[in-house]
């Protein structure tokens, strides 16, 4: 049998709601399964929970609690988990977005956060998510669309992203809700603080390939590059690495198209998604 992974209670609150919980079970004598019986649920869901990639249900929560005598510990976490309701390393990452004078973007697969209609933003949860329950998708919803205030206060980032044409392309909803996503880009974009570009599939390979890059610049600060995967993300500040990561942005923003040819192919798309929804009414 192979030996359990090694817990970090200190990587986040998730990991440390983890390493807990994962105590608390060994002490009373329970494998995952028989704990997971006893809740129940199954036993998948507890490895989860200690690994810290995955958070129970207040519900959940507070039958773990009482199952394993946590006196209450568990369920404070839980409170405390619920109240900075994103991983630790995108509360790093909404930390710095919140004090940057300008955020570079190269997005790979979906429009970044900060450029997101709802339902749009609703079904990349959705989709991304499937464990959560529909009122946790509207609690990260709301979420994600209140982060969008950083663009409209008074001393504004400029946020420049640089978008796979796999974004525009992609209908993420549907040919409506991918529309509507894509008029609003547009629409973003004629803001002064706000710069959009596609990198078309002609560029074919480039320096960014496998995942999403962002830069934050900051008046009295060093840059910090940010990578994001598949529900993960990495905040670098080795000043060697994100030098790095710098010249492999710029060459995707010189490889995109200029802002103007970039509107025009998603007007283009725009237009095709008029089409797609005409054709699936008739």
């Amino acid at each position: 049998m192979p030996a359990p992974k090694e817990l970090d209670p200190s990587v986040s609150l998730e990991a440390l709601y983890g390493a807990k919980l994962r105590k608390l079970r060994v002490r009373a004598g329970w494998t995952q399964r028989e704990l997971g019986d006893q809740v129940p649920i199954a036993h998948s869901r507890i490895a989860q929970y200690e690994l810290g990639k995955e958070v129970p249900t207040e519900t959940v929560s507070g039958r773990l609690d009482k199952l394993l005598g946590a006196d209450g510990d568990l369920h404070d976490l839980w409170q405390h988990i619920k109240r900075f309701p994103f991983p630790d390393s995108m509360r790093k990452h909404l930390e710095c977005e919140a004090k940057a004078t300008a955020i570079h973007k190269y997005l790979a697969h979906c429009v970044p956060g900060l450029l997101q209609t709802e339902a749009y933003a609703r079904e990349v949860m959705r989709v991304g998510q499937p464990w959560c329950t529909p009122e946790e998708i509207e609690e990260k919803v709301a979420a994600r669309l209140a982060r969008k205030s950083v663009l409209t206060k008074e001393d504004p980032p400029l946020l420049w992203s640089v978008l796979d044409e796999a974004v525009v392309r992609r209908p993420i909803g549907g040919p409506a809700v991918m529309r509507e996503q894509l008029v609003y880009v547009l629409e973003a974009s004629t803001a002064p603080n706000v710069e959009v570009q596609v990198l078309p599939f002609a560029a074919g390979a480039h320096s960014v390939l496998g995942g999403s890059l962002t830069l934050f610049s900051f008046d009295n600060a060093p840059t910090l590059a940010y990578l994001e995967g598949d529900s993960t993300g990495q905040l670098v500040r080795d000043r060697k690495t994100v030098a790095r990561y710098s010249h492999r942005y710029d060459l995707v923003h010189a490889a995109a198209l200029s802002p103007a040819a970039s509107a025009r192919l998603i007007e283009k798309a725009i237009e095709e998604l008029g089409t797609c929804k005409a054709s699936e009414s008739t």
